[in-house]
């Protein structure tokens, strides 16, 4: 190889210089904040249901061909909405969290922090919950994926209980699928009326509590 050739590997070539920004994504990021904030809106007004795509795009000011520059459905909006709101919950309640409280007293806090913003928002949360229970649904798929992100937060909860005041021998992803699919079960019955808030709250706490006698060790 010549001393020519190695002269201009070692050299490197500028760059051509960027683009300077002409707005495009700001503005690109101001509709997708218009389009959701008209998507949560409807969602409240006329339901998941009666919500249409062109009239989210109506409500928040641009036309249908517009709107699908920015989202392909309204199923996208209300996972981006649930995902928002989960990771609020997550986000809660690891500012509260005492990392050195027994894991049943973690675990509740974090059903606490979790049930406070479903509460919010009581519509998707009924859509959501009312969605697992069809599963080849589009949204089902979905909300099913953020369901398996809450078992991991719950697993990672009960790994550090283990090696404090839990069974060491604990099958800690099982144990987090059981938490998290008692809950689940007790706000379905919340989301088609037939228990009030007040009662979710207390059957999920007395749900756990029972549930954990099988986890601590015995003595």
């Amino acid at each position: 190889m010549s001393d020519a050739t190695l002269e201009n590997r070692a050299v490197p070539r500028p760059r051509a210089p960027l683009r300077p920004d002409d707005g495009r994504l700001a503005r690109g990021r101001r509709s997708r904040a218009r389009i959701r904030a008209a998507a949560r809106e409807l969602f409240r007004e006329c339901g998941f249901d009666g919500a249409t795509l062109r009239a989210i795009g109506a409500r928040a000011g641009m036309g249908a061909s517009s709107i699908y520059r920015h989202v392909q459905s309204k199923h996208e909006l209300l996972i981006l909405e649930l995902a928002d709101t989960q990771e609020e919950a997550w986000t809660r309640f690891r500012e509260q969290d005492d990392r050195d409280a027994p894991t049943r007293e973690r675990i509740a806090s974090f059903f606490a922090a979790q049930h406070e913003m479903l509460a919010r928002d009581l519509d998707l949360t009924v859509i959501a919950l009312r969605a697992t229970t069809y599963p080849e649904a589009r949204v089902a798929r979905r909300v099913l994926t953020l369901n398996d992100r809450t078992v991991g937060l719950l697993t990672e909860i009960l790994q550090v209980g283990r090696k404090r005041d839990l069974a060491p021998d604990l099958d800690v992803l099982a144990a987090a699928r059981a938490i998290f699919h008692i809950a689940s079960g007790v706000r379905l019955s919340w989301a088609n009326g037939l228990a009030s808030e007040e009662a979710c709250r207390s059957t999920i706490e007395a749900s756990v509590t029972l549930l954990f006698r099988g986890l601590e060790p015995r003595p």
